[in-house]
């Protein structure tokens, strides 16, 4: 056999093999997001051969022990930063990640200062600010923003699932199905958030706790008027009877009312609201990546005797401007 036909059978079977290799490949990604998006955490867990008690257990955040661990006064900033762990998908415990938060910043403000007193650079009143100001920024805010960011995303996404849950609920209870398993219809169908919360409903219920216990402390988890209406619903029509799925799906005509609302609302203030993010975000970050990359802009002139109340006064008029913004965009619908 000649040279240039060893060549061509080279050339054919390596375009053959690059061929398949792509063709596998594209039905691996394509069949692996059509089981993501089909399957919730819960199914995932049980089909990889977890129980529901384990899989209960990981899904659900420890107990509470915010009450424990901080005075009387501080226990609803407590409880609403553990809301924002629970919908930023966070599962350790709540006193864990505070310890975490509390002491990030003195490890750093202590790293910093012995490559500072390493470096040969004395230490002063600014300078000592300045890094007190930058390690909390690096290990207190830049961590809670991006766990807000997280919690934003996974709530307006609970909110948009909610009205179809509901939609596939009514059509359980009028197939026949009784409200348990019309529940656990939830958990198959519907991906996440919504799909492995309303699973732990349903363990739970499986393990002994009353429905609408369940189905309460899954409102109090996430803080949401919607969930609370559902209970309310179910709990009236237990007492008083009445046909739930017509009550029901009132319920999601009347929360997809109070969206499209909403959403004209966030249309009309958004431009307020972006500028509240880019006034809050864009100093954090442009001073936290500034010092990270030429911190003598910042040690030169921390020696200043002008520098230190320049600075606090800095940081004071970016608390107002920040809790006044807060204030300007926070709409109630």
């Amino acid at each position: 056999m000649s040279d240039i036909w060893i060549r061509v059978v080279v050339l054919v079977c390596t375009f053959g093999a690059v061929a398949l290799l792509v063709e596998t490949l594209v039905s691996w990604v394509a069949h692996s997001r059509t089981v993501s998006h089909a399957m919730n955490e819960r199914m995932r867990m049980i089909s990889e051969g977890r129980s529901r008690s384990e899989t209960l257990s990981v899904l659900r955040r420890q107990s509470s022990d915010i009450a424990k661990i901080l005075p009387p006064s501080l226990v609803p900033l407590g409880m609403k930063f553990e809301r924002l762990l629970i919908a930023a998908r966070v599962r350790a415990a709540t006193s864990r990640v505070l310890a975490i938060l509390v002491t990030a910043p003195l490890v750093f403000f202590l790293v910093i200062v012995f490559l500072v007193v390493a470096a040969g650079i004395p230490l002063s009143a600014g300078r000592i600010a300045l890094l007190i100001v930058f390690s909390s920024a690096i290990g207190l805010a830049i961590p809670t923003m991006v766990l807000q960011f997280r919690a934003n995303r996974r709530r307006r996404k609970m909110q948009e699932q909610f009205p179809v849950a509901l939609d596939v609920f009514v059509r359980g209870l009028r197939a026949g199905h009784p409200v348990a398993a019309a529940l656990d219809l939830l958990t198959v169908e519907m991906a996440d958030p919504i799909g492995s919360e309303f699973g732990l409903v349903v363990d739970e219920v499986t393990y002994g706790a009353d429905l609408r216990d369940a189905l309460q402390n899954m409102a109090d988890r996430w803080d949401m008027e919607e969930i609370r209406m559902f209970v309310v619903s179910l709990a009236i029509q237990a007492e008083t009877g009445g046909n739930l799925a017509e009550i029901l799906e009132n319920l999601a005509r009347v929360i997809r009312e109070r969206a499209s609302m909403m959403m004209k609302v966030r249309a009309l203030s958004s431009e307020g609201r972006m500028t509240a993010i880019i006034l809050t975000i864009l100093p954090v970050f442009a001073f936290t990546v500034l010092f990270m990359l030429n911190p003598e802009f910042y040690l030169d002139v921390a020696n200043d005797p002008a520098f230190l109340p320049g600075f606090v006064s800095l940081i004071l008029l970016y608390a107002v401007g920040f809790f006044t913004i807060r204030r300007m965009v926070d709409l109630k619908v």
